[in-house]
């Protein structure tokens, strides 16, 4: 359960921080509001967007990292095996000269195919 909510919201901080990331200004933006672009007009105005999403990306790409070790950490105290073939059943090795797949059981008559009542194979239809 805990690894869930650890999982869920390691996904949450990585699609955050990508949208921040998204969202701030290069540094090749001051030079097109130098020359008129209009850039610098934003929601937060030319300078708070550089300390407010700067500080917001850190503290969330910090809780991203502790998010990460916490992951790393619960997956390592986990006792049950991880793939299938860890849950495979161990067999003893084969003897030299004999094969390690057992040999299938010999028919019987009984076992035969019923034959068509002419005693031969039928023909497929001519198409």
């Amino acid at each position: 359960m805990l690894q869930t909510i650890a999982t869920v919201s390691h996904v949450f901080l990585a699609v955050a921080i990508i949208a921040l990331v998204l969202l701030q200004r290069g540094k090749g933006a001051d030079a097109g509001a130098a020359f008129g672009a209009g850039a610098s007009g934003t929601v937060f105005g030319s300078r708070g967007t550089t300390s407010f999403l700067s500080r917001t990306t850190g503290i969330l790409a910090t809780l991203f990292f502790l998010t990460s070790l916490g992951l790393a950490y619960l997956s390592g105290q986990q006792n049950e095996p991880g793939s299938i073939l860890e849950q495979a059943p161990v067999t003893a090795p084969a003897e030299e000269g004999r094969s390690a797949v057992p040999a299938p059981a010999p028919m019987g008559e009984e076992d035969l195919p019923a034959l068509p009542e002419s005693g031969t194979p039928e023909e497929p239809p001519p198409q």
